[in-house]
């Protein structure tokens, strides 16, 4: 295939049309999709379709971690900044995207029909609009029963993990991700967490106002606040951080560390949907 040039890319955006589109729910192949960030990636895999292209598939594996990509899902660069020319040689039926990356959306939209998940646009909780979304896109991709059966199951799981909890389980808890050995970032009102935290019946230890994200950055000794709480903390840490929080005495010294109730779970991610709902019931229960 020859090399794309940007003189090329922007001659075929110019010639592209969204009218020469079929429609996805009617195409004899699985439709080709590449999506701008994670959380639609996370939705497109839900529904039992492998992007061809997701931007930073690195990121993915390490913080969304599932559903798995496809090995050979291709890498589009950037969240903030991805491959417009790769995009455009790779001639996708669907370009998936979510609500809050400032993304200019008109030369996606030149390439291929574009799907925006609005989620955290402060309209609705977001495990409901994470059912609302699912239901949206598996119409759009000819998957409504994929769709109808994947929030059914993700509730029903739950369900049965709320039933699972012991009483010493149902304490307090506190949700946090570490980026440094000074900061944690911890969950609480308008979280996916949050959702999830209210339907096993669990108490969120962090009541303090959030961000329209469902989130506060916290200085690490803030979380004395929260007492003996138990702290979920997900992974990943980088192992450079991870070194200096086993060395602080900071972090040693507050009552949550102190009493041996931190526990680590496999990433989960924060802003994903339902599969990202069910996955973080499931290591809750475990931790």
């Amino acid at each position: 295939m020859a090399p794309l040039t940007r003189r090329r890319c922007l001659a075929g955006l110019a010639a592209t049309s969204l009218g020469l589109r079929g429609d996805l729910a009617c195409a004899a192949r699985p439709p080709r999709i590449a999506c701008l960030e994670w959380t639609s990636a996370e939705m497109v895999s839900s529904l039992g379709i492998g992007p061809v292209a997701v931007a930073d598939t690195n990121g993915y594996r390490d913080w969304v971690a599932g559903p798995a990509l496809p090995a050979d899902c291709i890498d589009l660069g950037s969240r903030g900044e991805p491959n417009l020319e790769l995009l455009l040689e790779l001639k996708p039926d669907l370009i998936t995207g979510a609500y809050g990356y400032g993304l200019d959306e008109a030369p996606f939209r030149r390439i291929a029909p574009l799907h925006t998940v609005p989620f955290y646009d402060g309209t609705e909780a977001p495990y409901r609009q994470a059912e609302v979304e699912t239901l949206k896109l598996g119409s759009q991709l000819g998957r409504e029963a994929e769709a109808q059966r994947l929030i059914q199951e993700t509730a029903a799981a739950i369900a049965q993990i709320r039933a699972q909890f012991s009483e010493r389980a149902k304490q307090p808890l506190a949700v946090v991700s570490m980026f440094d050995d000074r900061h944690v970032r911890i969950y609480g009102k308008g979280s996916l967490f949050q959702d999830v935290l209210d339907r096993l019946s669990l108490t969120n230890a962090w009541t303090a106002p959030t961000d329209s994200w469902g989130f506060s950055m916290l200085d690490i000794e803030e979380l004395v606040s929260i007492g003996e709480a138990r702290v979920i903390s997900l992974d990943p840490i980088p192992p450079h951080v991870k070194i200096r929080i086993d060395q602080s005495s900071l972090w040693a010294n507050l009552p949550c560390v102190k009493a041996g109730n931190v526990r680590t779970i496999p990433p989960v991610w924060p802003f994903g949907g339902l599969a990202a709902a069910a996955r973080f019931a499931a290591f809750v229960i475990r931790a």
